[in-house]
Order: C-alpha cells, then sequence, then structure tokens
C-alpha cells in the first residue's frame, strides 16, 4: 500500500513540474501561436524511408529558433533527437562512416511535448544565415509498428537513409520587422 502511494505521489508531482515548466515556457514563448502562423519552412517527417508520418517545421520567435515535429493522422512522436549549426563539417556528430551520431545530438530535451507535437526551442546565438537540422524521431505508425523517422532532405554520406534539412534564417519574416534576425 505504501508503494502504491509513494508511486502515485511521485507520479503527481512529476506530472506538476512538468506542468510548471511547460507553463513558464509557454509564457517565454507562445508556442501555440507559433504553430498557429505559417511557418518561414516545413518538410515532410518521413518514417520507415516511405511513409508520410507528418511534418517538421521551423520558424523563429524573437532570438529563438522554433523547431516542431507534428505528426499526420494515427502517427504518433516518441523519442526525438535535434542536431542544429552551421553548415559546415562540424554540425552534427559523425560516425567514420559518415552516418549521424543519434546519442550525441545536442537537442533531446523538447521545450514542449505531447504525443503528436514535440517543440524544441533553440538560441538563435551563434546561427549563421545558412543553417542545417537534422531532426530524428521514433515514432509508431496506424498499425502499431515502431518507425524510425526523418526531417526529409539531402541524405548524409553514411550508409544509412539518415537525412538532414539546410535553410536560411533569412527566409523568415516578421510582420513588425523586416527580417529575421537583423544582420
Amino acid at each position: 500500500m505504501k508503494t502504491n502511494y509513494l508511486l502515485s505521489l511521485m507520479f503527481t508531482v512529476l506530472l506538476f513540474s512538468a506542468c510548471t515548466e511547460n507553463e513558464s515556457l509557454e509564457e517565454q514563448i507562445d508556442v501555440e501561436e507559433v504553430a498557429s502562423d505559417e511557418p518561414c519552412f516545413s518538410t515532410t517527417l518521413v518514417a520507415g524511408q516511405n511513409y508520410d508520418a507528418g511534418i517538421v517545421t521551423a520558424d523563429i520567435d524573437g532570438d529563438n529558433l522554433i523547431i516542431t515535429f507534428s505528426s499526420s493522422g494515427d502517427w504518433i512522436i516518441g523519442t526525438t533527437h535535434l542536431s542544429v549549426g552551421n553548415c559546415d563539417e562540424d554540425w552534427v556528430p559523425l560516425t567514420g562512416s559518415g552516418n549521424p551520431q543519434i546519442g550525441q545530438f545536442e537537442y533531446t530535451e523538447p521545450s514542449f511535448v505531447t504525443p503528436y507535437e514535440v517543440v524544441y526551442i533553440i538560441p538563435l546565438e551563434g546561427l549563421n544565415d545558412n543553417y542545417c537540422f537534422a531532426a530524428h524521431a521514433e515514432v509508431v505508425g496506424p498499425d502499431g509498428n515502431d518507425e524510425t523517422a526523418w526531417a526529409e532532405g539531402p541524405e548524409f554520406d553514411g550508409r544509412s537513409w539518415a537525412m538532414f534539412v539546410e535553410s536560411t534564417l533569412s527566409e523568415c519574416e516578421d510582420e513588425d520587422d523586416d527580417v529575421y534576425p537583423p544582420f
């Protein structure tokens, strides 16, 4: 009985702290407002090399790059990994054979999570206009099968089907300003 009570108490504390953390982030950045606007970049979230599992979008809010994984239909998003950097040789951790090292990606703790949407808030500091990102997700399809998913783009040089995205910050315009970020 004590074990069940302690487990319930721990779950309640974790749930409350997660909600509090998400509320404070939503105060800083209105995730729903950013999501409702047309993103400055979007690409397909490809699962199992052949399935359209949703989209991955990029947008800018103030001094932050917002990367959002959104599933479509009955797809559920599980664990996600994200690597973001300037498009040079060292922006993503790679194996000697040119495959991305997902476990070494610098972003694994999203700012906002539901089973159908995952949002990362990345500071723009240090990013050039031309930036790259690799967005990986573990997803569950409508048939219950687990699949690997990537934001669609060019493939890495390795022997896997892992992909990355190349984009520019200057394509993200704001209604109040001419171009994000000011360069």
